[in-house]
Order: structure tokens, then C-alpha cells, then sequence
């Protein structure tokens, strides 16, 4: 049976802004960045390069949207959906992602599946 737990896996006052950074919740890597008080979380590992280094990802926009782009092969991707917005020629490949909640005092817990 699948349930939801969540998981505190750091402050606000830890993410650098427009930055990324590696944690790893039962298990799994997960990116983090930090776009002023929102938090994004998707997974560590580039689907492209199959290396887990998405938090070495450079932070931007699209429009209206926050995005990562790899940093092995520069595929740009949606920080709230993990869309593929840019493949570079390759099938789309879209990033998992996670809720995440920051809390009054900082405090992040992002949300997770156990199964």
C-alpha cells in the first residue's frame, strides 16, 4: 500500500536563490531550487546523461516559467511540471517531481510516495 509521508529536508536559509541542491529522501535523489520563497523539487537524475546532476542546473524562465536547464546536454526543463520544454533534437524526456511546502519559519518538507 502506497502512502504519503512528508519529509523536512531542509530551510529556506540553506538554498542559495537561483541555485540547486542534491538531498535525498528514502532513498532517492532529489533537486532542489530555490526561485525567491518557492522551492522546487525534481529528480537528480538528467534523464539525458543518466548522471544525477540536475541541482548543477542553471535556473531561468520561459515566459512565465521557472526552468533548469542540464547541465550535461542543456535541455530545459519546467521546475512546477518537469515538462521537457527543449529536448535538442531528442525524444522529450520529462523530470519527475514532488510537492514541497515551506513553512512560516522555513522549514521545507517536500511530499513523497511510500510504498
Amino acid at each position: 500500500m502506497n502512502t504519503l509521508q512528508t519529509h523536512v529536508v531542509g530551510r529556506l536559509d540553506d538554498l542559495i536563490d537561483g541555485r540547486g541542491m542534491a538531498v535525498l529522501v528514502d532513498g532517492t535523489q532529489i533537486a532542489l531550487f530555490r526561485v525567491g520563497r518557492e522551492v522546487f523539487a525534481v529528480q537528480q537524475l538528467d534523464p539525458y546523461s543518466g548522471s544525477y546532476v540536475m541541482s548543477r542546473g542553471i535556473v531561468g524562465t520561459r515566459g512565465d516559467r521557472h526552468t533548469v536547464a542540464a547541465p550535461m546536454f542543456k535541455q530545459i526543463f519546467d521546475l512546477r511540471t518537469g515538462a521537457c520544454l527543449e529536448s535538442h533534437g531528442r525524444p522529450p524526456r520529462d523530470l519527475s517531481t514532488w510537492p514541497v511546502h515551506v513553512d512560516a519559519d522555513g522549514a521545507i518538507t517536500v511530499t513523497a510516495d511510500r510504498s
